[in-house]
């Protein structure tokens, strides 16, 4: 009787403990950040944190492959937005992301505390998330969708 209780409770403990991993993984919404505007521009992003400049147009949709030139903009103090600015970029099925975007900041632009222009590209359609750093910390996340050439 007792090894069938360690059984029982040795596969509620994997139960339970395989769920909370699903959970950690999943704990990322991978859908498409909000519009918003600032500086009379449409922009992509956390307003009043991060963004750059980009308005879901046939123009300025992202494709793989096919580079563009984006303005980054970010909102905050002068001590946060202090050093390089690092953009790494990972597709939602896969877990290795890379660099997309290392530019020093540039001052104030459009309404934001800082800005830089970028070149992005990416080498395939789907969701992606951007996660943005100024002096290698965290500053905010932007979810784009690459979309299929037609």
């Amino acid at each position: 009787m007792k090894r069938k209780h360690f059984l029982l409770f040795a596969l509620t403990v994997v139960f339970f403990t395989s769920l909370l991993s699903c959970s950690k993984e999943t704990d990322t919404d991978w859908k498409e950040s909000a519009l918003f505007e600032s500086g009379g521009y449409t922009m992509i992003g956390e307003q009043g944190r991060i963004g750059f400049i980009y308005n879901d147009s046939e123009n300025e949709r992202f494709y793989p492959n096919k580079e563009q030139k984006y303005m980054w903009h970010l909102w905050g103090d002068k001590e946060e937005l202090e050093g390089e600015f690092k953009v790494t970029a990972t597709h939602e099925n896969d877990k290795e992301s890379f660099t997309i975007v290392d530019r020093p900041l540039g001052g104030a632009n459009n309404g934001a505390d800082q800005h830089t222009p970028s070149l992005m590209s990416f080498p395939e359609s789907g969701m992606w998330k951007l996660d943005a750093y100024v002096d290698d910390k965290l500053f905010g996340s932007v979810f784009v969708k690459v979309h299929e050439i037609e």
